[in-house]
């Protein structure tokens, strides 16, 4: 299977003291990678050497933001048998090149990712760069390269029987060793993993991607032990120290921008929060028990302390065989843009993501006054907003200021949710004694709540959530605002909370609906009774099942919490209004609620809930929602069912059968007995004695019948 080749720069025809061509032999987020000397001639060549012969698969590079060259082409080289394995003897085939994009759309803001698909033999790789794209950033006429990476297969002489690649018969494997060409072409899938990815290493901290590596071969070893279970916990620990190391990732960057910027008390920071976060990850996710150091055949030791390097070593590359799977359609490269590293701070982006990523090029920056231990966290510079955000953020920007609503504005989760913490501590300790300034500033954070509420990263919808519930537990009493003022905030964000409830994640509909109730329930709020009007809105038919049906689940806990007795805001019109419109939508979960709320009402006020149904009558019955609601109805006032009517009628009309077939039977015997047909049986003549006579039935039987002169 196709796996990331260790290799090492050999060759280079010019490179930039500062950015010199050993920095790629390294992948991870404190990657500078290479630039070429100032005003050099082009084509730049750069060569690489595997460790071993390999067939190569793919190829990526990850270009400079600015210092793009036009073209690069490919050359793999390999060295003839009867000679030495040097760089003088390689003889190298063209395997073609590919263009880059002059970045200006971006604004110099991106770094593109070119991923070629190749099907090549050898130990060498050689890089052709062609000239530079002229940009005012470019003023030394330089290219640059930040990582490359090579993915293939080791070629080996499959002698060895006892590995598990080698399913060849006899025939194929003299063919093999005839031409060691041919070593490696069989029993490959195409499969990659996404951990051999460049992205990957280029985003993740370098130790936490090598325990993803050796987690991720414990769970295809699990897989093929049907060890399901233990699989499940370490894909579970794969996702979370995925987003572990990219948040480690990121505050390395942080420290070493703030070791340049000679900031110390930023970097010991920087380095205590990495240390304390490392270790509180890996006692929480319990590593030597998903790794089984302790009682595993094969157990692999891993050092928990948080020793970093400046620039750590390439990890070593942990090979795992998976089954064979259908490859994805071959393209001939793929574009995907990453973010600038020496910005990386201002972008948060996972290792898989495609989509281009934009960072202001690199310009002197302000220094950061020194964090605190009251600091809110909030460090750096997001990218900066639109004309559109800042005429729709007008408002938030006069209460908090333009930096601190660009946050909340960031591509960034994690600025997005310091924001929100920025915005909690400033209201909390906002001393403003006017009500219209406070009002002003209740407008402000209510627009960023509902931006929270509607954000897909959850730890930013959470901190939304405990924003809204401090303005209306704490800030809204303590300046003595109106209850205007609490509807405004309710009424504003109760939408949004809504259509949160159709959110696609369990946690997330939990969540909303959970926040709704306790909502209702609060001091400032209850009394304006806000909420169950809010709620008992009808929906529309087209909206979608996940939102409909928390939306009735919310309305059904509303009337179980709240009643309609007392002034609650529920009563028998709007509850039946909105239970009604339910009942006609496509879903049948939504329809479910709106039933159960509606055998409730009844039960507790009977004859009124009927004004908002359908006529109860034969035509509507027909309808099996209406009948089952009408039966339950009739259920409720103790009448029997129509259904019941029917099943006791046909129960008597069955039983009225069968004694009119009985008095035919025994009729028909006494005339086969008349006849002579069969003999006298007494038993017969006594139940015909002793059964009841039926005047309308056996009179009009027995008419013209004799009886034989021996019955007499």
């Amino acid at each position: 299977m196709p796996r990331k080749l260790p290799f090492r720069v050999i060759h280079v025809s010019g490179q930039d003291e500062s950015y010199r061509a050993a920095e790629l032999n390294y992948h991870s987020p404190l990657t500078k990678g290479w630039q070429s000397s100032r005003y050099c001639l082009y084509p730049q060549d750069i060569v690489i050497q595997l460790e071993n012969r390999s067939r190569l698969r793919k190829i990526q590079i990850l270009s400079h933001q600015y210092l793009i060259a036009t073209k690069i082409e490919f050359f793999v080289g390999d060295v003839p048998d009867e000679q030495l394995q040097d760089l003088e003897n390689a003889r190298y085939t063209r395997l073609g090149y590919v263009s880059l994009s002059d970045n200006e759309k971006t604004g110099y803001k991106a770094r593109e990712l070119k991923s070629v698909h190749v099907d090549a033999i050898g130990l060498y790789l050689k890089l052709n760069i062609h000239k530079n794209h002229i940009n005012k950033y470019n003023i030394y006429n330089q290219v640059g390269i930040i990582a490359i990476n090579v993915i293939g297969d080791d070629i080996r002489r499959p002698t060895d029987l006892t590995d598990p690649d080698v399913y060849l018969d006899p025939d194929k494997r003299k063919a093999i060793e005839a031409d060691p060409s041919l070593e490696g072409l069989y029993n490959k899938p195409d499969f990659i993993s996404p951990l051999d990815d460049l992205a990957f290493d280029m985003y993740q901290d370098p130790e936490i991607a090598g325990i993803i590596r050796k987690l991720e071969k414990k769970k295809q070893e699990a897989v093929l032990q049907e060890r399901f279970e233990y699989a499940k916990k370490l894909k579970a620990a794969i996702s979370e120290l995925q987003k572990v190391g990219e948040k480690l990732g990121k505050y390395e960057v942080e420290k070493r921008q703030a070791v340049e910027n000679e900031d110390y008390d930023k970097a010991k920071l920087r380095k205590v929060q990495m240390d304390e976060y490392r270790l509180q990850v890996y006692k929480e996710l319990n590593l030597p028990d998903l790794l089984e150091t302790s009682g595993s055949r094969h157990p692999q030791v891993i050092d928990l302390e948080p020793i970093r390097q400046a620039t750590p070593p390439r990890l070593q590359e942990i090979s795992y065989r998976t089954p064979p799977q259908t490859p994805p359609p071959r393209t001939p490269y793929d574009e995907r843009p990453l973010p600038a590293m020496k910005n990386f701070t201002k972008r948060h982006v996972k290792p898989t993501d495609l989509a281009k990523d934009f960072i202001p090029p690199p310009v002197p920056e302000e220094e950061d006054p020194a964090p605190s231990e009251t600091n809110t966290g909030i460090t750096g510079e997001p990218e900066p907003m639109g004309e559109k955000e800042l005429r729709e953020a007008s408002y938030a920007i006069d209460a908090f200021g333009e930096p601190l609503v660009s946050k909340a504005y960031s591509k960034t989760w994690s600025y997005r949710e310091d924001a929100l913490l920025a915005v909690y501590k400033h209201v909390q300790e906002s001393s403003v004694s006017a009500k219209e300034e406070c009002r002003n500033l209740l407008k402000a954070t209510i627009f960023l709540i509902k931006r929270a509420i509607d954000d897909k990263v959850y730890s930013v919808f959470k901190a939304g959530l405990h924003l809204l519930r401090m303005i209306l537990t704490e800030y809204i009493p303590k300046h003595k605002l109106t209850k205007q003022d609490t509807i405004y905030a309710v009424e504003k964000t109760m939408p949004n909370l809504l259509h949160k409830g159709g959110d696609t994640a369990q946690r997330n509909r939990e969540d909303a609906k959970n926040f709704v109730l306790e909502e209702a329930s609060l001091m400032e709020v209850k009394p304006t009774n806000i909420v169950p009007h809010e709620c008992t809105k009808p929906i529309k038919l087209s909206l979608a099942p996940r939102q409909a049906q928390t939306q009735c689940e919310i309305v059904e806990a509303l009337y179980l919490k709240l009643g309609i007795k007392s002034n609650t805001g529920l009563t028998v019109e709007n509850l039946m209004q909105f239970c009604v419109t339910a009942l006609g939508h496509n879903s049948d979960k939504v329809r479910e609620v709106a039933e159960r709320i509606i055998k409730d009402l009844y039960k507790e006020v009977r004859d009124p809930v009927k004004d908002y149904l359908p006529p109860d009558n034969e035509k509507t019955r027909k309808i099996t929602l209406y009948r089952q609601l009408f039966e339950y109805f009739d259920k409720v006032d103790g009448k029997p069912t129509k259904t019941d009517v029917k099943r006791k009628r046909a129960d008597d009309e069955r039983k009225k059968q069968q004694e009119i077939d009985m008095l035919q039977q025994q009729l028909q015997q006494l005339k086969d007995m008349a006849a002579g047909k069969q003999p006298i049986d007494e038993s017969v003549l006594e139940n015909k004695k002793g059964a009841p006579r039926r005047p309308s039935i056996a009179s009009k039987k027995m008419v013209g019948t004799s009886l034989h002169p021996s019955l007499v």
